[in-house]
Order: C-alpha cells, then sequence, then structure tokens
C-alpha cells in the first residue's frame, strides 16, 4: 500500500529534477515517522548528539541531528542548516513525533538544532523563549560545517512559530535567515486564544466553531502561574483539574475553582468561556503582567515587514488548536510575495497527520489533493539547500 501511495505521488511530481523525487521520499517518511520508508531504506541512519554553548555569556543546550559523522564528511555533509522548534507540548524535544520529524529532515541534508526551551516542558511560554531560539541560530551559522555558504533557517511548530519569527526579525541575524517554515502558527496571540477556549474563529466576516483541543487551555493555566501571587496554591488546584477532566472529560471543575485566588479564578473564567463576546472582558481580567507579556509574544503587535527569509507557511483546517486563518493573516503581514500559505484540507489537524484507506473515495477526492500540497511545500523547503 506504501508502495502504491509514492507511486501515486511519483506520477503527480512527473518527470522532474532530483529535488522533486527527493520530497517525495521526505513526505513518505514523514507520514512514516518510526516506522519503514523508502527514504529510511537509502540513507544512513542520522546522528543524534547533545550539544552545549554559549552565545553572549549564556550557556545553552540543543539536540543537533546530522546527516552523517563531521568527520567523515562526504555525500552525507550537511547541505544546510535549521533550527526546529517544537510546540509547548510536556516532552518538547523529546516528543517522538518531534524527533522522528528531525531525524527526516537529516536524513534529507539538513543539520538540524534543536535548542532546549526553557518551561516548554511545564507548558510554560515566555517572551524569552525568542532570544533562546536566536541564540540557538547564531550557534548553526557560527559553524560553516552546518550551514554551508550561510544556507540556514528556521522550522517551528504551533505556539513557536511565534517566537521563531520574533527571533529572525533580530538586527545582527534578521538578513542570516533564509528561510522560516511555520506549521499551525499564530499571528495575533489573543484571537488564537480567543479560538483555543471558547472553539470560535472568524473569517471573512462569518464566525466558525471547532471543537477546541484542550491543550491551548493547559498552556494558558500553567502559563499563567508564573504571574499568580499565590501560584503554589493555584498549581494544586489547576492539577487536581487536569486529572478530574483526565478521568472524566466532562466533570464539573466549579467545586475545585472556589479554591482558586482571585487572579487565578481569572485565568479560570478564561480558559472555560465558551462564548467568544466575552473574550475580551475576560483577557482583560487577566494579570497585567501576563497581558504585558502577552503583548510582547503577539506577532500583531509588530511589523514584520523587515523580515527577509522566505515564510513558508502550513496549516490544517482542521487544526483545534490555531484556527487556519492566523496563517492567512501572518501572509498578509509580511512582503507581498515573501509567504506562500499550503492549507491542508483533510489530512493534517493541528501537527498530526491522518490518512484515509487508499482504496475509499475519500482519500481520492481530498487526501490526494492534501497530499499534493504538502508536497509542494517540502519540495520548496529542500530548494534551500541548493539557495544561493
Amino acid at each position: 500500500m506504501k508502495a502504491l501511495l509514492l507511486s501515486l505521488l511519483l506520477l503527480l511530481a512527473g518527470c522532474a529534477p532530483t529535488r522533486h523525487y527527493e520530497a517525495v521520499l521526505v513526505l513518505q517518511d514523514v507520514a512514516a515517522m518510526q516506522g519503514p520508508s523508502r527514504l529510511k531504506q537509502t540513507t544512513p541512519a542520522p546522528l543524534r548528539q547533545s550539544v552545549s554553548y554559549t552565545v553572549a555569556g549564556r550557556a545553552h543546550r540543543a539536540d543537533l541531528y546530522l546527516p552523517g559523522p563531521l568527520e567523515k564528511c562526504g555525500a552525507d555533509c550537511p547541505r544546510a542548516a535549521l533550527v526546529a522548534v517544537p510546540g509547548a507540548v510536556p516532552l518538547a524535544s523529546d516528543d517522538p513525533r518531534f524527533i522522528a520529524f528531525a531525524t527526516t529532515l537529516a536524513r534529507a541534508g539538513f543539520a538540524v538544532l534543536a535548542p532546549e526551551m526553557p518551561g516548554f516542558r511545564q507548558l510554560r511560554v515566555r517572551p524569552s523563549d525568542a532570544q533562546e531560539i536566536a541564540a540557538a541560530f547564531r550557534y548553526l551559522v557560527s559553524r560553516p560545517e552546518l550551514s554551508p555558504n550561510g544556507r540556514a533557517g528556521m522550522f517551528a511548530f504551533s505556539y513557536a512559530v511565534g517566537p521563531a519569527l520574533l527571533a529572525a526579525l533580530e538586527d545582527d541575524i534578521r538578513a542570516r535567515v533564509r528561510f522560516v517554515v511555520g506549521l499551525g502558527g499564530y499571528h495575533d496571540l489573543p484571537r488564537a486564544m480567543r479560538y483555543f477556549t471558547s472553539g470560535w474563529f472568524e473569517h471573512e466576516g462569518k464566525w466558525r466553531q471547532i471543537t477546541p483541543d484542550d491543550t491551548g487551555r493547559m498552556v494558558l493555566v500553567y502559563a499563567s502561574l508564573d504571574y499568580l501571587t499565590h501560584a503554589a496554591t493555584d498549581r494544586d488546584v489547576f492539577e487536581r483539574m487536569v486529572e478530574l477532566r483526565g478521568r472524566d472529560p466532562h466533570a464539573d471543575l466549579t467545586p475545585l475553582a472556589a479554591g482558586l485566588s482571585a487572579a487565578g479564578k481569572a485565568v479560570y473564567a478564561l480558559a472555560v468561556n465558551p462564548d467568544p463576546a466575552r473574550f475580551p472582558e475576560l483577557f482583560a481580567g487577566l494579570p497585567a503582567a501576563m497581558r504585558a507579556d502577552i503583548d510582547r509574544m503577539n506577532l500583531a503587535r509588530h511589523d514584520l515587514t523587515p523580515l527577509k527569509g522566505r515564510l513558508l507557511l502550513v496549516h490544517g483546517r482542521n487544526d483545534n488548536l490555531i484556527p487556519w486563518p492566523e496563517s492567512l493573516a501572518l501572509a498578509a503581514a509580511v512582503p507581498d510575495g515573501q509567504a506562500e500559505v499550503f492549507l491542508i484540507h483533510r489530512v493534517l489537524g493541528h501537527v498530526d497527520l491522518s490518512f484515509s484507506s487508499l482504496f475509499s473515495w475519500r482519500f481520492w477526492r481530498e487526501d490526494l489533493p492534501d497530499l499534493w500540497r504538502l508536497w509542494r511545500a517540502i519540495d520548496l523547503l529542500l530548494a534551500e539547500r541548493e539557495a544561493t
């Protein structure tokens, strides 16, 4: 079945250069994750190693994925480099899905640097996340054996698209960031928060609703702990809420909420609010310092026109954490012709892929066009290995 799928994609690619064929292999490997694929059969196993580096007097750690040993550099040398950043998930860069993806990119000839992001494992997000990504990029381009001829960029998932773009705007690296790939990212952070709390989003004057994933609410409450005076007590209550909802998705949390501090109750009220019309009022009730940091992370509050690198945005229309119009808004915020958006209609949720049976009509009507769009995005990414 996988061989047949590969053949179909090769037919879509047509009689094309080698890179187009490689893009098919990369897409198949991404879909296979840790499973077998032709790319795994035809390339050596990449290396994953921990690295430590110091930038501007601060120590940092990261995982570095390489196509092969640098000391035996030949066909397996990196052809380009990228900083890869997962979203705010408990396993962060140790998430098996992220490891599989970074390994695929290494098989495709990239040196992939995945920086340790303080707070991600605790579902905490901060304005300083952009500085961690910028520091990782500075280290990556300081090593020409990893980024030959300066070919280097970024690949960010979900929330991390925001801090990655803020990092790419830093004065000293702006001209060196050749590309930024964003999967399921945001432009207006409060607007994204309205969606992952209420499930409602607006596009072209029409309101639409999708049942949101609870991950966004969890990030909201855990991120708030940095701003709550009674953080220890509120953390205990929030964790009991998460545990209770884990056992019963419909459990009533009101009795537990009574034990929160006043500021904790404001966070809780926003997290469980189903009415998008109430969002501005509830958002205004968040701690002032928290709102100020959200402002700093809100791309809609920044001028993105100085961005130099190419912007490739991929977003699933079924994304239940960040709504797909956010990627359209992000593309509109950079200079004309600098961004390309690939909206995936069915096979992509927030960051995970799923396919229908190859022998179903749904596969031919919906999945195959989506695979074509994903192939195009991957093909453009692979082109960055050849850019001059």
